[in-house]
């Protein structure tokens, strides 16, 4: 007997498609395509509902959700997005990167695009403007990848006597080439030499975070990436066994134990991305809705973590602090 069978019983697995048809029927239905996983974006999808349900829709009740998800593999992002255009859906939601966002917009020209980025959309081909998107393609910019330099000055004004920093970059990532630049163009203002790790599977970040890979580096970036936030956990992990000072691009991670983040809530850019699906399926078109930039960003310390490592982390970043973990 089949699983379907064993849980609901035989008489039920005639009615259960019948079930799913006429909830279909009666519901818009939006995809919702992710680079990363469920669980490491848990957070961002709360915020997603909150936005949702601002706009009058409640996953389950007058709303359908089908989800899909790469688990960090961008390989697999082409073949999710074009099944998800093969289905009768309002709107598709990306996040995770431009990489979602570009195989949905190659997938389908019809079905409206609602995505959730870090990059320059602009920059990656995606739409025409930030005022005007054009097409039907519109979301919001939270600027991640564009704060790494940021992130490194603000690891210089922790620990300003290391002169080395290793740098953590996803090489499978298609922004790997923009962050590098940026992060090198930044280094030698502040008179820091980079170390690049490039990792893009568990294995490699096992091997890449480690003492003989880092040398002489006395402080990490982790560089933005959707799989980072997959691995979340095992980095920050391997982090603290190095008793690294780092800094990281999503609060998420100094939650975890991770010493430092700094970036836009994205929790909140996520319910800025529910709001405007709402928007959409109340008929609203998404070239009249301009793409949300956020206007403030936080950085938060985790003064355990600071503890743990010996630092003693200046008033002057605990001045500028959004949030203090204690």
């Amino acid at each position: 007997m089949r699983r379907r069978e064993l849980i609901l019983g035989a008489g039920a697995t005639f009615a259960l498609p019948v079930m799913v048809r006429a909830l279909s029927a009666s519901m818009p239905v939006i995809g919702f395509l992710s680079s990363a996983s469920a669980d490491a974006w848990a957070s961002y999808l709360a915020g997603f509902r909150r936005g949702l349900k601002e706009t009058g829709y409640v996953e389950g009740l007058n709303l359908a959700i089908e989800y899909r998800w790469a688990e960090g593999d961008y390989s697999m992002l082409a073949a999710l997005a074009s099944d998800l255009a093969g289905r009768r859906l309002a709107v598709i939601v990306t996040g995770g990167g431009p990489v979602p966002a570009l195989a949905a917009k190659a997938a389908t020209g019809t079905i409206p695009i609602v995505f959730a980025m870090g990059g320059d959309p602009v920059e990656r081909g995606l739409i025409a403007s930030l005022a005007r998107p054009g097409g039907q393609i519109t979301g919001v910019n939270f600027l991640t990848a564009q704060l790494n330099a940021k992130r490194l000055n603000l690891l210089h004004d922790l620990v300003p006597k290391a002169k080395r920093v290793g740098v953590l970059l996803n090489n499978k990532n298609p922004s790997l080439g923009p962050q590098t630049r940026d992060i090198e163009a930044a280094a030698p203002a502040l008179g820091l030499q980079i170390k690049i790790l490039h990792a893009a599977t568990a294995r490699e970040l096992d091997a890449v975070l480690t003492k003989s890979q880092l040398g002489d580096a006395k402080a990490l970036l982790t560089a933005a990436d959707p799989y980072f936030a997959v691995e979340r956990d095992r980095i920050v992990a391997l982090v603290s066994r190095l008793a690294l000072p780092a800094i990281y691009e999503e609060r998420e991670f100094a939650d975890t134990g991770g010493l430092m983040s700094y970036g836009a809530d994205v929790g909140d850019s996520y319910r800025e991305v529910g709001v405007y699906v709402g928007r959409i399926l109340k008929g609203e078109k998404p070239d009249d809705l301009p793409i949300v930039q956020p206007t403030k960003f936080e950085l938060v310390i985790n003064l355990k973590t600071a503890k743990a490592l010996g630092l003693t982390v200046p008033q002057v970043l605990l001045a500028q602090a959004d949030e203090v973990i204690e």
